[in-house]
C-alpha cells in the first residue's frame, strides 16, 4: 500500500519505519527539516533499539520523509501521529490534531481514490468523529463515501517499540465503516496478532483505559511498597506471590519511584479531566496520579534521614531517562528529585548512558559525567533513578563516594550497601 504518516516524532517514526519494513511504501510528513534530513539519510533522531537498522534498510527505498502533504493525495491510508500534549488543566491539547486534519483535507481535495484517515495519536473518545472527521470532510469537500475514518491506537513501549510493532499482542481497529476498517486491517496482514474491531470511540477509550490501568497497578504497588517499608517487609517478595495469581498477573507490580514518560502521566491526567468534564469524579485515577507525584520525593526524604540536610552536599543521581533503553526524559522521576535537591541547596552530579544531553536542557547548572564512577567520586549520597541494566554491575564504583549512602528508586543494584525507596 501507499501510506502517508503525519508526524515524524516517536510514534510516527516507529510506525512509518516498521510499515516500510513489512513492505509498504511510506512517506513521513514532518515539518522539522533536521528530522526530514535525518530520516532520508537513514539516521534516527531518537534512540530506540533496532530502529536505526530498520531505517537504514528502508530509507530512500520504501521510506521517504518530506515537509509537505503532497503524498496524502495518492495514499491508501493516512496515519495521524502528532502530539497531544497536556493543556494547563490536564486535558489533551488537540491543536496538532486539528492542524493535521485540515491539512489532510486540503491535500485530498480533488482526488479520486478512496482513502482511510487513521488517528494513531492518543486522543479523548469522540475526537476522531467530532474533530478529525468534520475537519477533513470540510476541507476536502468530500463525503464518507470517499473517505473512511479509523482509530488505530499504538501500544509501543519506549525501548522496545520496534519489537512491539512487529510482534503486537493485539491490533485495535475502530472504524466508521467496514471498508475503512478492512483497509487498515489489510495493512497489518503480515503481522500475526489478534485484530479487535470496534467502534471509533471504543478504540480511543481502549488506549486510555490500558494506560490508566497500568499506571494504577504501578501506583498500587508503590503504595503497598510504602506500607511494606514501614513493616520491614520486602515488597518484591510480596508482589511475586501476588503476581502469580492469574487474575492479577506479574507485570507492572515492581514498586519504585513511580511512572514517567510520554504516555502514562499525560493519559491518566487527560482521562481524569475528561471524566470531570462529563460530571464524574474519578477518585481512583486521581489517587494514582497523587501517589505518583509524591513517590519520588520519598527518595529525598529517605536520603535526608541518612545524611541530614542536603544543603552544600554532593549528591550523585544515576539515571535520568524515565526508563532504560531510551534517551527520553519526559516526566522522568529524576526531574522532581533533582529540582527538590537543588531547591534545598545540594550540589548535583549526574550520569545516564543516553539521556544526559536531554536533561542538560532542563538543568544546565548541574554537572554531568560520562561514567557512573565519575559521578560517584566524592559524593555524599547517591540516588539511582533508572533501571539501566549496567547499573546492576556497579560495586567498587561506590567505594569512590565520600559517604556510602545509596538509595535506589528501581530495584537494579546488586551491591550490599544500598536501600530501596520502599523495600
Amino acid at each position: 500500500m501507499k501510506i502517508a504518516v503525519v508526524g515524524g516524532g516517536y510514534v510516527g517514526l516507529v510506525t512509518g519505519t516498521c510499515l516500510a519494513g513489512i513492505g509498504h511504501t511510506v512517506t513521513i510528513i514532518e515539518i522539522d527539516p533536521e528530522k526530514v534530513r535525518a530520516i532520508n539519510t537513514g539516521k534516527t533522531p531518537i534512540f530506540e533499539p533496532g530502529l536505526e537498522d530498520l531505517l537504514k534498510k528502508n530509507a530512500s527505498v520504501r521510506l521517504h520523509a518530506e515537509p509537505g502533504y503532497g503524498a496524502v493525495a495518492g495514499a491508501d491510508i493516512v496515519f495521524i501521529c502528532v502530539g497531544t500534549p497536556p493543556a494547563a488543566d490536564g486535558s489533551a491539547d488537540l491543536s496538532f490534531i486539528r492542524s493535521a486534519g485540515m491539512s489532510i483535507g486540503n491535500a485530498l481535495k480533488g482526488t479520486e481514490p478512496y482513502c482511510a484517515v487513521v488517528t494513531k495519536s492518543t486522543v479523548p473518545p469522540g475526537t476522531t468523529e467530532n474533530v478529525v472527521q468534520p475537519l477533513v470532510l470540510k476541507a476536502s469537500g468530500k463525503t464518507l463515501q470517499s473517505i473512511g475514518f479509523v482509530m488505530n491506537p499504538e501500544f509501543l513501549r519506549e525501548g522496545r517499540a520496534v519489537e512491539d510493532f512487529m510482534h503486537p499482542d493485539r491490533i485495535v481497529i475502530g472504524s466508521s465503516d467496514r471498508k475503512a476498517g478492512d483497509i487498515v486491517a489489510a495493512a497489518y496482514q503480515p503481522l500475526a496478532a489478534p485484530v479487535i474491531r470496534t467502534g471509533i470511540a471504543a478504540a480511543e477509550m481502549i488506549k486510555y483505559t490500558s494506560n490508566a490501568f497500568l499506571a494504577t497497578k504501578i501506583s498500587f504497588s508503590n503504595e503497598i511498597g510504602n506500607i511494606c517499608k514501614r513493616l520491614g517487609i520486602d515488597v518484591y517478595e510480596v508482589m511475586k506471590g501476588v503476581g502469580l495469581d492469574p487474575r492479577i498477573g506479574p507485570l507492572f507490580l515492581n514498586a519504585g519511584a513511580g511512572f514517567g514518560g510520554s504516555c502514562f502521566p499525560k493519559d491518566v491526567a487527560a482521562l481524569t479531566a475528561l471524566a470531570k468534564e462529563r460530571g464524574e469524579e474519578p477518585l481512583l485515577l486521581a489517587a494514582a496520579l497523587a501517589i505518583n507525584e509524591r513517590q519520588p520525593h520519598r527518595m529525598v526524604a529517605l536520603l535526608e534521614e541518612k545524611i541530614g540536610p542536603v544543603s552544600g552536599k554532593r549528591i550523585a543521581v544515576l539515571g535520568l531517562a524515565f526508563k532504560d533503553n531510551t534517551d527520553d526524559i519526559r516526566d522522568s522521576r529524576a526531574i522532581p528529585v533533582i529540582r527538590e535537591l537543588l531547591e534545598k541547596g545540594a550540589g548535583i552530579v549526574a550520569f545516564d548512558p543516553m539521556a544526559s544531553e536531554n536533561m542538560r536542557r532542563i538543568f544546565p547548572e548541574i554537572e554531568y559525567f560520562p561514567s557512573a564512577a565519575g559521578a560517584l567520586t566524592g559524593a555524599d549520597g547517591c540516588l539511582v533513578m533508572t533501571e539501566w541494566p549496567e547499573f546492576s554491575s556497579l560495586d567498587r564504583e561506590f567505594d569512590l563516594m565520600a559517604h556510602k549512602v545509596i538509595i535506589e528508586g528501581r530495584r537494579i543494584l546488586s551491591c550490599k550497601e544500598k536501600e530501596g525507596i520502599c523495600w
